[in-house]
């Protein structure tokens, strides 16, 4: 499969797993080809999660030893990351399907928007691209794309099982082998708000839409009726606000849900061609029937 196609593709499935009823979407900002030819062969593949310089030198040993034709990050990188915040409109989206008011949620996201391009602002973004250019390795970032593939499948396996406490939640991620592993590591699945033995009531799945959403959101969503969140990861100025407005929070985790998008996102890609995957910095390939 040519690099091109590789890419159309991700943007393709992913626009097909987009929580947004709308017209198919035909790019993602935070998803790019960083470097290399759109006709470029692909047959093996390294994936990691983050990749950084370091990460690019490793694929460098790769190709000496037994060849590599293409290096995939989830997280954006070059100008991927610099457009990161305009993929977090669909937060809108999602906060008014389950009960916020449209004008308060664009509000409160607009807020956030510009604290992370503030935070973007200062990073040296190009840094990993120059490597991989230097290099000559094709490099590639997949992120909403795969995000939507975990929001999607968490979202479908809570309609299916209908758990009844927070404690089931837990149970029923710890069914797929992303959870499983993440657990070995020490890192799995984990209540950091309410208990086992609360009822969830409504759920708002966090696994999509570039970063973390606005910080002043979570009272809005009590008064929804939004009793439980599932989220990839949340930082500290966050979870106090989450505390005050007494919602019971999963966080399924933050690499492994990454790590399940992918290899959902993967399992659809591979059914064109089969690709040799050495997995890296945090990401294991676990394909599915």
């Amino acid at each position: 499969m040519k690099l091109s196609r590789f890419y159309n593709q991700a943007i393709k499935f992913g626009s097909g797993r987009d929580p947004r009823k709308r017209p198919l979407i035909k790019s993602y900002s935070d998803s790019a080809v960083l470097y290399g030819s759109p006709e470029r062969e692909i047959r093996k593949i390294l994936i990691g999660i983050d990749i950084e310089v370091a990460e690019l030198l490793l694929a460098d040993r790769i190709r000496q030893r037994g060849g590599l034709d293409l290096v995939i990050a989830h997280h954006p990188e070059g100008k991927a990351y610099a457009r990161l915040p305009e993929v977090m409109q669909v937060q809108v989206d999602l906060l008014t399907k389950i009960g916020v008011d449209k004008a308060t949620a664009q509000a409160l996201l607009d807020e956030r928007v510009r604290e992370v391009q503030r935070r973007i602002m200062p990073q040296n973004h190009t840094r990993p691209v120059d490597a991989a250019r230097l290099l000559d390795l094709p490099f590639m970032c997949i992120h909403t794309p795969a995000d939507n593939h975990a929001f999607w499948y968490v979202r479908r396996l809570l309609e299916k099982k209908k758990p009844r406490i927070v404690g089931d939640i837990i149970d029923l991620l710890l069914e797929e082998p992303e959870y499983q592993k993440a657990k070995s590591d020490s890192c799995g699945p984990r209540i950091i708000s309410g208990s086992p033995k609360r009822n969830i009531g409504k759920v708002l799945i966090e696994m999509t839409g570039g970063t973390s959403g606005p910080r002043n959101v979570f009272d809005k969503l009590y008064k929804a009726g939004v009793r439980t969140l599932v989220s990839m990861h949340m930082d500290e100025e966050h979870f106090k606000k989450v505390k005050d407005a007494n919602l019971n929070v999963v966080i399924a985790g933050h690499i492994s849900s990454d790590t399940l998008g992918l290899n959902l996102l993967l399992d659809r890609i591979e059914k064109e061609g089969t690709f040799q995957i050495t997995g890296c910095s945090g990401f294991t390939r676990f394909p599915r029937p």
